[in-house]
């Protein structure tokens, strides 16, 4: 009979595996796409191939895994926004640019969203799209209450800038020129004129 300690033991494995494995096919997918191969996976996990199957009977069944692990950290990333701002730590713009600087300029839930989601576009779970646009319009109306956003800035407006963001095949580059712009088309005069010099006193 297996003592209780190697029963954890056994467990703790596992969780790690399963981990690897979500993590090596996340990897992949990025660089290679949805065409990359279990046996492949398995290799970049460090595991054998029995062991993905086992955690994952079909490929199928994977990359739901991995749909599912992001959906549940852009919920933590946007709760996080919500809470910094809540607390006094951080401000509604800030809060903002920096989700606008993680989804074009960072852009790895970008890359995983558009492989993993349907021919129409990325698909992640009903209640993580609400709570995403219920985050979003939260730091829309903080930021609008500290004076950092023009007045007839809407959710609408944040989700067509996105919609038509550079996606991750254009250099990192332009996809920051993409982001100041962008944020200089939301922010009011006074919130374009204080980055302006704060920009200026960095190049100095």
């Amino acid at each position: 009979m297996a003592s209780a300690s190697g029963g954890a033991r056994l467990r703790s494995d596992a969780v790690r595996n399963r981990a690897r494995i979500t993590q090596a096919a996340r990897s992949l997918i990025v660089t290679r796409g949805l065409a990359v191969e279990m046996d492949e996976i398995a290799r970049e996990a460090g595991v054998a191939v029995g062991t993905v199957y086992r955690h994952f009977p079909a490929k199928n069944n994977l990359m739901e895994a991995v749909l599912a692990e992001l959906g549940a950290e852009i919920e933590g990333t946007h709760a996080e926004a919500v809470s910094r701002v809540e607390a006094g730590r951080s401000a509604g713009y800030a809060e903002l640019a920096a989700l606008f600087r993680r989804a074009v300029v960072d852009a790895n839930e970008e890359r995983l969203l558009r492989e993993l989601g349907p021919a129409g576009g990325p698909c992640l779970p009903p209640e993580v799209q609400l709570q995403a646009e219920s985050a979003m319009n939260y730091l829309i109306a903080a930021a609008h209450r500290d004076g950092d956003l023009r007045a007839d800035v809407t959710m609408s407006d944040v989700e067509l800038l996105l919609t038509h963001a550079p996606t991750a095949h254009t250099s990192r580059k332009e996809r920051e020129r993409w982001v100041t712009l962008a944020l200089r088309s939301l922010a009011s005069p006074e919130r374009v004129a204080e980055d302006l010099v704060a920009d200026r006193s960095r190049d100095q």
